[in-house]
Formats: C-alpha cells, sequence, structure tokens
C-alpha cells in the first residue's frame, strides 16, 4: 500500500474526506520531533487534541511542543499525499526528466544559433547589403514623394478654395449689378405709374371739383337763419320705415344715442316707442349727457328699467339726495359713476350699497364721502373691483384701515387716489394691508407721495403691474428700484426732476414685460435713457414729451435695439435736439408705428419728413411747429386720419390740395396757425374730404364765410370746429354753423403775438426772435436741471 494512485476511486475519496493524510502527517511529525517515552500514550493524547480542535484546524506541526516547532517553509499542503499517491498535481520522475531534457535542448538549440551566426560568415553578405540599400532607397523615395504630394494637394486645395472665393465674387458682383439694374428698371416703372397715379387723381380730382362748383352753382345761397335743412331741399320724400329691421339691427342703431335722444325716439310714434322698450338699451344709461336733468325723470326711468340696468353714469349730475336713493332699486347693477356729484353723500352710499350689492366699478371721484362709505364698502360689496377716490379729501387714513374689516376688499385691482393729499404714509400702510390683489394703481396731483410710501405698497402689493404717478415732484429713482418687485407693464410719470438714467440702468432684467412708458415732462432723461429701453422686446408706447435732453444719438441706439419692432406709438414733442438722422433711422426700423408725434422739433427738414411719409403704417402724424414744405408731404400717407401741421406758417393751399387729392380717408385735420391758407384750399378739402370728423383752422386769417357753406355741403360728419382767431369769419356765420356741429370754438380776435404773425398774416420778425429765445432758454434751464438738484442722484 505504498501508493494509492491505483486504487479504486472510492477509497481515495475516503483518505481525502477524513483528512488521513493530514492526521497521520501530524502524528509522525510530533513523534519525529518530541521522541515521548510511551509514544502510544503521546498518540492516544494527540488524537484526543485533534478530535478537540477538530480535523477543519489541523496542522503538520499541531502535535510538537511550541518550543520544539521547526523554523521551515512549507511546501505543499501534506508530504504524504505523494507518498499516498492522492496529490494528482505533483510533479513525477518522469515529467521532471522530460522538462529537463526539453529546456537542456532548448538552451543548445538557442546558444548554437547564436555561435553559427557569429562564427560562421554569410557567403552572400554583400548581396544582402545590396538589398538592404535598395529598400532604404525606394523607402526615402517614397517618403519624399509623399511630402511633395502632401505640399501639392495643399497648394491645390488653397487654389481651388481661392478660385471658388473668386467666382462667388464675381457671381455676387453680376447679381448686385443685375440687381441695380432691375431696380433701376422698377423704380423708374414705379415713378411713371406714381405719376400717372397722380395725374389721374389730379384729373379726377379737377372734373370732381368741377362738378362741386357746378354744384354749388345751383344750391340756394346760404340764409344765416335758416337751418341746414336748406342745403338740401328735394321734391320727393323718401320713406323708410326703420321698424321693419331685425331686432339685432335695431339694437346696434339705437345703442349709440344718448339718454335724451333715446327719449326722443320714443315720442314720435307708436313704432319708435316699441323699438325704445327694448331692455338691452336700458342696460347702459348715461344722465351726464343731459343738462339740468329732472329728479322725476331719472326716478321714474330707474324704476322702470331697475332690472335691466347694469350700468349708471351720474357724473356731474346735481340731484336730489333722494333721488339717488332710487339707484338701490337697480339689484343688478355692476358699475357706478356718482363722480362731481355734489349731493352724494354717506347716506346715499348706505341706501346704494344695501340694495346693489354686486357692483364691481364704483366711481366716488370728487364727492364729500368720509370715513362712514369707507366702513361700508367691504361690509357690502365683496366683489369690487374698481374703486376711484380721487380728491375725496374728506376721509382719513384709518377710513383706509376700514377697507380690511370683514371679507374686505381683497378683490379689488384697481384703486385711484389721485389728490387726496390728506393720505399719509400710515395710509399707504393700511390699503397695501387691506388691497394685496391691487394690479392698477393711480395717483396724481398729490404733492406729498414719497419713495416710502411707494415701498410700503410695493412689500405687500406685489401684483402691481400699472403705476401713474402725475404731479408728485418727490418721486426719485429709489421708487423705480423698489418697483422693481413688481411685474410692471405700464408706467406713467410726468412733471419729475427727480428721476434720472438710473431708473432704466437694469430695465431689461427689472420690467422685461413692459410695454407702456410715459415719462412727460422728465428732463433729467438723456441719451443714455434711450440707450436701457431699447432692449425692451414688448415696448409698444413710448412717450418723451418735453424731455428736452433727449437727441440723435440716444434715439438712433433706440432704434437699432429690438424695442422698435413692436413699437406702435412714438411721442417726442418738444424734442428740439432731434434732428434728420434719427427720423430716417425711425423709418426703417419702425414697420408697425401707428402714431407719431414730432411737434415743435425745429431741426428737421424736408428730407426727414419724405421718409416719414414713406411709412405706409402710419395713420396719426402730428408736424405740429416743424419746417414741412407743400411738397414734402402726404402723397404716399393713403391711409393717414390724423394730421397735425399747426403753426407751419410756410404752408399754403398747396398742402390742402395735396391733402384732398391723396388723404380722402382723413378724418381729422389741424391746420391752426398757418396764415397762407384761403378759402380756395378749404374748397377743394371739402370737395374731396367726406369722412372729416375734426377740424381746427384756428388763427387761419384768410378764411371767410364761404368755408363754412363749403363744409356744411362737403363734411356733413364734421361734429368739432375750432375756428379762434378767425377775424375774417362772421359772428352770424359761426352761429349758424354752432347748430349744425356738435362742439365749436370761435373768436374774431387778432391773433395773439406768440403765433408769429399779425392780423393780415404778416410775420412778426421780432415777436419770433423772442420765441425762440424763450425755447432756448427752456432747453438751457433743462440741461442745468442737475446743478438745482444735486442729491436727486443720491437718494
Amino acid at each position: 500500500m505504498a501508493s494509492l494512485r491505483n486504487a479504486p476511486p472510492r477509497l481515495r475519496n475516503y483518505f481525502k474526506d477524513n483528512y488521513i493524510p493530514q492526521i497521520c502527517e501530524a502524528l509522525l511529525c510530533g513523534l519525529l520531533v518530541t521522541c515521548p517515552e510511551d509514544p502510544l500514550k503521546y498518540l492516544e493524547s494527540m488524537i484526543l487534541a485533534i478530535i478537540e480542535n477538530g480535523l477543519e484546524n489541523l496542522l503538520w506541526d499541531m502535535c510538537i511542543h511550541p518550543s520544539l516547532k521547526p523554523k521551515v517553509r512549507r511546501l505543499s499542503e501534506t508530504y504524504l499525499d505523494e507518498l499516498f499517491g492522492l496529490d494528482d498535481q505533483l510533479m513525477t520522475p518522469e515529467l521532471m526528466i522530460k522538462a529537463c531534457t526539453f529546456y537542456t535542448g532548448h538552451l543548445v538549440k538557442s546558444h548554437f544559433g547564436v555561435w553559427k551566426e557569429i562564427a560562421i560568415p554569410h557567403a552572400n553578405q554583400e548581396a544582402i547589403m545590396a538589398e538592404k540599400m535598395d529598400k532604404a532607397i525606394a523607402h526615402d523615395n517614397f517618403r519624399c514623394q509623399k511630402h511633395i504630394f502632401n505640399r501639392w494637394f495643399s497648394y491645390t486645395v488653397k487654389r481651388r478654395e481661392r478660385l471658388i472665393a473668386t467666382l462667388l465674387r464675381l457671381r455676387h458682383l453680376f447679381y448686385t449689378q443685375k440687381q441695380r439694374i432691375i431696380l433701376a428698371k422698377w423704380k423708374e416703372k414705379a415713378r411713371h405709374k406714381s405719376k400717372k397715379r397722380e395725374d389721374d387723381l389730379i384729373t379726377k380730382h379737377e372734373l370732381q371739383l368741377k362738378k362741386w362748383k357746378f354744384k354749388l352753382s345751383l344750391e340756394k345761397p346760404i340764409n344765416i337763419e335758416g337751418s341746414f335743412s336748406d342745403f338740401g331741399v328735394t321734391d320727393k320724400r323718401i320713406v323708410f320705415d326703420i321698424s321693419v329691421l331685425p331686432d339685432q339691427a335695431v339694437v346696434q342703431i339705437f345703442v349709440y344715442l344718448t339718454f335724451k335722444d333715446l327719449v326722443s325716439c320714443s315720442q314720435v310714434n307708436r313704432s319708435w316707442m316699441s323699438m325704445i322698450q327694448r331692455g338691452s338699451l336700458w342696460n347702459s344709461i348715461d344722465f351726464s349727457t343731459v343738462k339740468n336733468i329732472a329728479d322725476r325723470c331719472v326716478v321714474t326711468t330707474l324704476q322702470k328699467w331697475r332690472l335691466n340696468v347694469l350700468r349708471l353714469n351720474f357724473r356731474g349730475c346735481v340731484l336730489r339726495a333722494k333721488t339717488l336713493k332710487s339707484v338701490s332699486h337697480c339689484k343688478n347693477l355692476q358699475e357706478l359713476n356718482v363722480s362731481d356729484c355734489p349731493s352724494f353723500t354717506d347716506e346715499s352710499m348706505r341706501h346704494i350699497s344695501e340694495g346693489c350689492p354686486g357692483v364691481l366699478y364704483l366711481n366716488l371721484s370728487n364727492t364729500t364721502i368720509t370715513n362712514r362709505t369707507m366702513r361700508l364698502l367691504p361690509r357690502y360689496f365683496h366683489n369690487l373691483q374698481n374703486l376711484s377716490l380721487a380728491y375725496c379729501r374728506k376721509f382719513t387714513d384709518k377710513g383706509l384701515q376700514y377697507l380690511n374689516l370683514g371679507n374686505g376688499c381683497h378683490k379689488l385691482i384697481y384703486l385711484d387716489l389721485s389728490g387726496c393729499t390728506q393720505i399719509s404714509v400710515q395710509g399707504f400702510r393700511n390699503i397695501a394691508n387691506s388691497c394685496t390683489g391691487i394690479m392698477h394703481l393711480t395717483i396724481n396731483d398729490m404733492p406729498t407721495l414719497t419713495d416710502n410710501c411707494v415701498k410700503v405698497l410695493v412689500e405687500k402689493c406685489p401684483r402691481i403691474s400699472s403705476v401713474v404717478f402725475i404731479g408728485s415732484p418727490h418721486i426719485s429713482d429709489c421708487a423705480f428700484k423698489a418697483l422693481s418687485a413688481c411685474d410692471l407693464k405700464k408706467i406713467r410719470f410726468e412733471g419729475n426732476k427727480r428721476i434720472t438714467d438710473a431708473c432704466f440702468k437694469s430695465v431689461d432684467r427689472n420690467y422685461p414685460g413692459i410695454s407702456h412708458i410715459y415719462m412727460v415732462d422728465c428732463k433729467g432723461l438723456t441719451d443714455s435713457s434711450l440707450k436701457s429701453l431699447s432692449v425692451l422686446k414688448q415696448l409698444t408706447v413710448l412717450n418723451l414729451t418735453n424731455c428736452v435732453r433727449i437727441g440723435d444719438i440716444g434715439l438712433r441706439q433706440f432704434f437699432d435695439g429690438p424695442a422698435s419692432v413692436k413699437l406702435r406709438e412714438l411721442n417726442l414733442a418738444n424734442c428740439s435736439l432731434l434732428g434728420d438722422t434719427s427720423v430716417i433711422r425711425l423709418s426703417e426700423r419702425c414697420p408697425n408705428l401707428h402714431y407719431l408725434n414730432l411737434r415743435n422739433c425745429e431741426h428737421l427738414t424736408d428730407l426727414a419728413i419724405e421718409y416719414i411719409a414713406s411709412m405706409l403704417s402710419l395713420i396719426s402724424i402730428d408736424l405740429s411747429g416743424t419746417l414741412i414744405s407743400n411738397e414734402a408731404f402726404c402723397k404716399t400717407s393713403l391711409a393717414l386720419e390724423h394730421l397735425d401741421v399747426s403753426y407751419c406758417a410756410q404752408l399754403t393751399d398747396d398742402i390742402i390740395k395735396t391733402i384732398a387729392i391723396f388723404c380722402t380717408r382723413i378724418t381729422s385735420l389741424h391746420i391752426a396757425g398757418c396764415p397762407k391758407i384761403t378759402d380756395g384750399g378749404m374748397e377743394i378739402l371739402s370737395a374731396r374730404c367726406h369722412y372729416l370728423h375734426i377740424l381746427d383752422i384756428s388763427g387761419c386769417v384768410q378764411l371767410t364765410d364761404q368755408i363754412l357753406q363749403d363744409l356744411q355741403i362737403g363734411c356733413k360728419q364734421l361734429r368739432i370746429l375750432k375756428m379762434q382767431f378767425c377775424k375774417s369769419i362772421s359772428s352770424a356765420a359761426a352761429q349758424k354753423m354752432s347748430s349744425v356741429v356738435q362742439q365749436q370754438e370761435y373768436s374774431s380776435e387778432s391773433p395773439p403775438s406768440w403765433f408769429g404773425y399779425d392780423s393780415e398774416g404778416n410775420p412778426l420778425e421780432e415777436t419770433h426772435t423772442k420765441v425762440k429765445t424763450y425755447s432756448e432758454m427752456i432747453v438751457k434751464e433743462s440741461l442745468s436741471s442737475d446743478d438745482e438738484t444735486p442729491n436727486s442722484k443720491h437718494h
């Protein structure tokens, strides 16, 4: 049993599973090293120790005393595995002989090969060297060819790129020249077509003017004591019954009538009375248009239509307190305006609040209400959204505190406190605590308003989107900084010298969605403000009237930014530093501009006016006080509806003729202070502009009574007529005309000296110089405003 290599697997596994070789090894090592006197007792004690420790913890030196343990390194798990033939992985003598033979043969072969290479020289050494040289030369040639090819390839690529760039430049030059030729031909054709259109319009105008004059020759002369019906006398009478129209059409017609007109229509006949009885016509009743209305009429009307009335307007009506109590019968009332009613008191408010709890809009401006009314508002008007307390000076800060009682006025989104000078900082704090949802705030004519008041409001009212501060000189840039916490859409300041360019320094970050900016008469603003405003992408309305320090540089920077794209209304009145350069840029960068005001911009010439005339989007233009000439305007402004060229003393009848031919849709025309306009020009205007509603001819000293007859026949839609300082128009003709129009201003006095000419239209050189000097003084005063308020920039 010297070896178990050829033993059955069962026996071999038995020896391995029961650790037989390890047990034997440990016992034999102990016997060999310890050499006990009684080997059997020693083996017995060691076997018991092995049993206690377990076979898993068995070591080969476990049976040797620690002091006698040899310091040898273990090579295998157990030496007895080899004896018993249990270690299949151990090296056998046969394998050792084979490995040694292989290793010796490998060493002999490798060393003999090296010796052979060194000891025995090759017979064809020169051939080998020649072959190597050929390979080296071929490799070097290939490397040179590769380098040369790369250089040639780079050269051809660059040459091709230059050739392509040259061809592109030639193509660009070709197309540019071609476009110039096409544009020149197009301009020539457009000029020819425009000239032909002008000739056709002039021819048509001449034909209409002949018909007009022929018609005037057949008409009866104007009768001062007659009526307007004398001009349209016909033999045939047109009969038309309006009652046959659909109900919706009838309502659309009668809805434009005033309260007085509706009452008059109801008295025509029974058919008209039945049409007036439609309830939708009485949803809105405006008593303010009737002068000296009887209390009985008001009470009767409200009692009859109490279920239909939604909106009532008593503005300026002098009524008894008992009459105002009848408003309480209108249970469905939503809007009530009792502004400027001297008889409206707290008692009247008590009756209305008890009977009309659904009011959404309430205007109490300039009334005598006190804290009693302020206590009623939160108690009854839980859905109140719009409240105006302008110029109500009898309530106190405590009255504003009442707004927070009960359910409060937490749905209020619009508040007007203009002229309420009795309100202190505590009052604004009460407003902020009571009306946290305010979005639109108007505070005009309040000199006591300070930056602290604005800060108090902003802290509790972050939803403010619109502020109007007119007549508040103590507001400064600090208020603007406080308002940056709100998402402002509209700001309006007027007459403030403490506001500087600093307020708009970070406008794109503080007010990214702002669309309306009114900064009227704020002389601290310069071109830097316009540069800051140029980044506002949502800006649609910009009013910088009387901001006299603004010039061409700032405007050019503004128009170059994205703010000019959506701009719809621009007011630069009295910006005397404005020149042609910025106006030319305006015409190129403002495609959506509808309303433009350049009043008193004295440095503008015909060049700028021609560019303005090319803007087809313009509807209203104010060029009064400029140096506009007769030939520079209106020929391309076919959609123009409002035009103001007042105080342009150089204008003649030619511009009136141009307006009559090319601007037939015009509805408002102001030519005040134009002494060279005559009856001939107004005759042409009356013959062509039939939609004219507003006409201002004040100071046109050469106009006579004849124009009134022409206006009555040709401009039948004329509503407002201003004839101040028209000495050639008689008072009798003016009196006759007053019965035709709704509003008329007339005086036959000589023009004042600031008009710049006398009663005959002759210029006053001395006065003109004085006016010019005064204008220059205003500019100089504004430029030195920083010296007057040195501390304004530090607040």
